[in-house]
């Protein structure tokens, strides 16, 4: 299995670090490693730059913001690294971090470092050689939601981080900061926001409790262990996490999860492996969780419409940043329609009642 570990690449065109000044702040922290620095990138991921940093035997991933990001809080480097400081001995798949650096005369920008969780990590499709048969598919389905119950019943006032978030007023705030932060990176008329948000607005729930979350928690930002994929041994991109509604987590990753008979448009934004012959639907991601984690899941409409126009707002200020030649990333031209995609499905849930 050691084939299908997750691979780096070369930089991309404009995401290239200053390694002149970053080889001698390393090496000033780990003045014991010997040979040549070396930096790679890890390809994925749409916000923080993720890169591998060996410096002679010794490897680590550094994590900065995005070149040309403007949206400050979603990038905060040394909040991302006090969460893991505190969160990985209480919840191992949580990355080990190394150090921190705010000196911006390093790379230009903040930054952390941490210890490499090295795995397989599946997106869309597997790796072509790679067999997944349907009980493998639906053991990891079980073992994905399982872990994501598992990190809302931690006890974040215990491990430190009591303070990371403000439960309290929490769904409003954010149906409210979403609202706001369409219209701030808006460049299309998309027909369906308007109406989402007006549903969003009138719909909303009360808290169903606080617990802390992860925010973006898919298929792509857990490390599978090689010899097992049905076992979970890392759980990456914690920029977004905060103390919050569970509910709302939950709903977040059933956005990510695309059914085997959702439309097909649907489909172009799958980011996943969840049309595996065998693989769990929502439904039945939903209903899991409500078994494991013993709350009421009855209002979950509610989370994943939230959620699509939550990553469909994400999608629009990432395809902003592009339009504005903020970034070089060709990916992301895409992102307007994956924009259009989310906004249409969730209208669609308003109507239909169901996720």
């Amino acid at each position: 299995m050691t084939t299908f570990l997750d691979a780096t690449r070369p930089v991309r065109k404009g995401e290239e670090l200053d390694l002149e000044k970053l080889e001698p702040y390393l090496r000033a922290r780990f003045p014991e490693a010997e040979g040549p620095l070396v930096v790679e990138q890890f390809p994925s991921g749409h916000s923080n730059l993720t890169y591998l940093v060996r410096l002679g035997d010794r490897q680590m991933v550094l994590r900065r913001p995005p070149f040309g990001s403007k949206v400050k809080s979603a990038h905060d480097m040394g909040r991302e690294y006090r969460v893991l400081s505190k969160l990985h001995a209480a919840y191992p798949p949580a990355p080990e971090p190394l150090f921190h650096c705010d000196d911006l005369s390093v790379i230009g920008a903040p930054f952390y470092a941490m210890h490499r969780i090295q795995g397989v990590i599946l997106r869309k499709d597997p790796p072509p050689g790679l067999e997944i048969s349907p009980e493998t598919a639906r053991q990891m389905g079980l073992a994905f939601i399982e872990n994501l119950a598992t990190l809302h019943g931690l006890d974040y006032e215990a491990i430190g981080l009591g303070d990371l978030g403000r439960p309290k007023g929490y769904v409003e705030r954010q149906v409210n900061g979403w609202i706001k932060r369409y219209h701030g990176s808006q460049t299309d008329d998309i027909p369906e926001v308007d109406s989402v948000a007006r549903w969003l607005v009138q719909h909303m729930p009360p808290e169903s409790g606080a617990a802390l979350i992860h925010n973006d928690y898919k298929f792509d930002n857990v490390v599978l262990d090689p010899d097992d994929l049905t076992h979970i041994i890392g759980v990456l991109d914690w920029e977004m996490s905060t103390i919050g509604d569970p509910l709302m987590d939950l709903g977040t990753t059933i956005g990510y999860w695309i059914n085997t008979d959702d439309p097909d448009d649907l489909q172009l934004i799958r980011w996943g492996p969840t049309t595996l012959p065998g693989a769990l639907t929502r439904e039945e991601l939903v209903a899991h969780y409500g078994r494991v984690s013993g709350r009421d899941i009855s209002d979950i409409t509610y989370y994943y419409v939230y959620a699509l126009f939550k990553t469909a707002v994400i999608a629009q200020q990432i395809y902003y940043r592009y339009k504005q030649g903020l970034t070089q990333d060709e990916r992301f031209a895409f992102f307007i329609e994956a924009t259009k995609i989310m906004m249409r499905a969730a209208h669609r849930s308003t109507q239909s009642g169901n996720i």
